[in-house]
C-alpha cells in the first residue's frame, strides 16, 4: 500500500487587492492552514541570515537601520518604480523564501491542508512544488477602487500600482481554479467555498484510491 507522506497544499497568488488575502482568510475559516508568503519573507530577510546577506550584497548597507535590520520603507523605495531593481531583489529574495516554504510544507500533518498565499509564486516557481494552483482575478478598475477605498491612495497612485504588476491572465492556463472576484464578499466567499468543497471531494477520492491500491 503507498502511504501519503504529507498533507495537501493550495497555493493562493493573484495581484494586489484583488481578494487572495480574502480567500485565505475565507480557507483559514474551513481549518486550512494558511502560510503567508510575505510573512516568510520577512522572517527569512533577518540580520545576518542568508536572505539579508543577498539583499545586502545587491543593494549596500545604505538600505540598513541602525539595528541592522533592512529598512523596508527605503528598500521599497529603490524598487518601487525600478522594475529592473525589483527583479534583482525578487532573485535575491525568492530562492530562500522557496527553501524556507519547502520546510514547511514537508513538516504538515497527513491530514492538513496548507494555503501557501503569495503573489509570485508562479515567478518564483514555487507552485510546481504544490499539489493545486488557485488563482484569484478582478478587473484592474476595480483594483484602484479598492486600493483607493481601503489604503487611501490617489486613483493615479492605485494605478500605477495595478500596472506595475505582471499580468495575471497568463496564469489562468496554470491554475487549477479560478476565482472571480467581480462581485461583493458574499459572492467571494461563496466561490472559495465551493472551490474548497471540490478540492477535498477530490483529495478524499485520491486517498481512498490509494489506500486500496
Amino acid at each position: 500500500m503507498q502511504s501519503i507522506s504529507r498533507g495537501h497544499t493550495i497555493g493562493l497568488t493573484g495581484n494586489i487587492a484583488c481578494g487572495k488575502s480574502s480567500v485565505a482568510r475565507r480557507l483559514a475559516e474551513h481549518g486550512a492552514t494558511v502560510i503567508d508568503a510575505d510573512l516568510v519573507a520577512h522572517e527569512v530577510m533577518r540580520p545576518e541570515l542568508p536572505a539579508w546577506r543577498a539583499v545586502v550584497a545587491e543593494f549596500g548597507r545604505g538600505i540598513l537601520a541602525a539595528d541592522g535590520a533592512i529598512d523596508r520603507p527605503r528598500l521599497r523605495a529603490i524598487v518601487f518604480d525600478d522594475r529592473a531593481a525589483l527583479r534583482r531583489l525578487n532573485e535575491a529574495v525568492h530562492p530562500h523564501v522557496h527553501a524556507e516554504l519547502l520546510r514547511r510544507i514537508a513538516r504538515l500533518r497527513p491530514d492538513e491542508v496548507a494555503v501557501i498565499e503569495a503573489v509570485a509564486l508562479v515567478e518564483a516557481g514555487t507552485y510546481r512544488e504544490l499539489d493545486a494552483l488557485w488563482l484569484v482575478l478582478c478587473s484592474p478598475e476595480q483594483q484602484i477602487a479598492r486600493l483607493v477605498r481601503s489604503r487611501h491612495l490617489s486613483p493615479d497612485d492605485a494605478a500605477w500600482r495595478v500596472a506595475a504588476q505582471p499580468p495575471a491572465e497568463p496564469k489562468v492556463a496554470l491554475a487549477d481554479v479560478v476565482i472571480r472576484n467581480d462581485g461583493d464578499i458574499a459572492e467571494l466567499f461563496a466561490a472559495t467555498d465551493r472551490a474548497w468543497q471540490e478540492a477535498l471531494a477530490r483529495w478524499r477520492l485520491y486517498r481512498e484510491e490509494v489506500g486500496t491500491a
